[in-house]
């Protein structure tokens, strides 16, 4: 049996993998969370792969059928020329969206992305006759592109995404997708028009931080170039009828009391169709995990027990300038400003003038406004979890500091 998890999903792995062992069943795991802690993960299962598995697997597949699986296997970085499409036939649910991928790795390097140290710096891209060609396969009408960064930002790499949207509207495939990407979509008209055409009706933006400072500590460099304007940039985008998520984090050491309500003002500004703000996560395998672990600053370390926490919507560190019920504040105002009634009826109202999706973008604030009780809920929940003098008693790393 092979599974594959994230970080947050991993005691549901070990649990799936415990259950099929106690039948007989040798059990591979593979995924983020297996390659950056394949030893935690290879005492709760008999193989791991590091790595992208298509290289190996064969291998694992042939070692198991001879009775010599190893413990560990490293897959790399697989040739994306063979990588074979995603067996969509199998599934056979009511799924609101189908799901691709067409290329792997990010040269952004971003200090809180795990993406990187998966598959690496270099931006490699599937042949487009698959790409296309699997996307005819998903039955489902909308589509979520699972780049990590579905445009790239190289030259050749906008090249190849103006290639594939043309491909894609060539062979009429009918389907309305959406994807992430960086706020460089917004410099090319031809890219956009495009990928409207193509059938993009939204687009996941990164923005991080709403300071320069805040940038910079991030490493988003792209963000800092040419002096950009983002309301500018969003509004180009949304021009073509495509609706603009925007996701910040809160929680950087740049990041001071009154953070939220700072974010919240700043996807307002920009204009955002949808804000999701997160937690800064220190993932196993970034820069950020290894310089919060090495100064103490996991807060959350009770593994594998505590990685369930690891959504991005929890406090797991200890943060510079807020305690854990500081932080929660902070978040609860960003989403609570963001996401009350007339700042939504506004946007909804834009997208409704605008000829830009004012059914979807309505539906989309709402399901974020009726999360925010079960945010609370999970806030509580997380707090209880954690030790009563480290989440309320503690005072700010900046107060300690004094």
């Amino acid at each position: 049996m092979g599974v594959t998890a994230f970080t947050s999903q991993a005691n549901r792995a070990y649990e799936v993998a415990a259950e099929f062992r106690s039948r007989g069943v040798p059990v591979v795991m593979g995924g983020i969370h297996a390659t950056m802690r394949p030893e935690e993960a290879m005492a709760r299962v008999d193989s791991v792969v590091t790595g992208e598995a298509e290289p190996i697997w064969g291998q694992v597949l042939a070692d198991v059928r001879h009775g010599a699986l190893r413990p560990i296997y490293a897959g790399g970085h697989a040739n994306m020329n063979e990588i074979p499409p995603a067996r969509h036939d199998l599934l056979t649910g009511d799924y609101a969206c189908g799901a691709i991928q067409t290329t792997r790795g990010c040269p952004l390097n971003c200090s809180f992305c795990s993406v990187t140290a998966f598959n690496g710096r270099r931006y490699r891209q599937r042949p487009i006759e698959n790409v296309v060609r699997e996307f005819g396969a998903i039955r489902e009408k909308r589509v979520l592109v699972v780049d990590d960064n579905l445009i790239g930002t190289r030259r050749d790499h906008i090249a190849r995404a103006k290639d594939l949207f043309r491909a894609m509207i060539r062979a009429k495939l009918g389907k309305q997708w959406i994807a992430q990407a960086t706020i460089n979509m917004a410099d090319d008209e031809e890219l956009l028009t495009l990928a409207a055409k193509a059938g993009c009706m939204g687009v996941f933006i990164g923005f991080e931080s709403p300071t320069a400072e805040g940038l910079r500590e991030v490493g988003k460099k792209l963000n800092l170039l040419n002096g950009r304007d983002f309301t500018s940039s969003v509004r180009r985008i949304q021009r073509h009828q495509i609706l603009v998520a925007g996701s910040f984090i809160m929680g950087l050491d740049t990041d001071e009391p009154g953070i939220g309500q700072r974010i919240a003002e700043a996807g307002t500004r920009y204009g955002v169709d949808v804000l999701n703000t997160l937690f800064l996560t220190p993932l196993p395998g970034t820069r950020l995990w290894d310089e919060m672990e090495s100064h103490g600053r996991i807060a959350a370390h009770t593994f594998p027990e505590d990685w369930e926490y690891y959504t991005l919507t929890s406090p797991v560190a200890h943060y510079k300038h807020f305690s854990h019920g500081d932080i929660l504040r902070e978040m609860e105002t960003c989403d609570g400003m963001f996401y009350s009634l007339r700042p939504i009826l506004r946007r909804v109202w834009g997208c409704f003038w605008q000829r830009r999706k004012p059914l979807i973008a309505l539906a989309g604030n709402l399901s974020y406004r009726g999360n925010l009780r079960l945010s609370r809920q999970a806030y509580r929940g997380f707090l209880l979890s954690r030790p009563q003098a480290q989440v309320d008693r503690q005072p700010s790393l900046a107060t300690s500091a004094l």
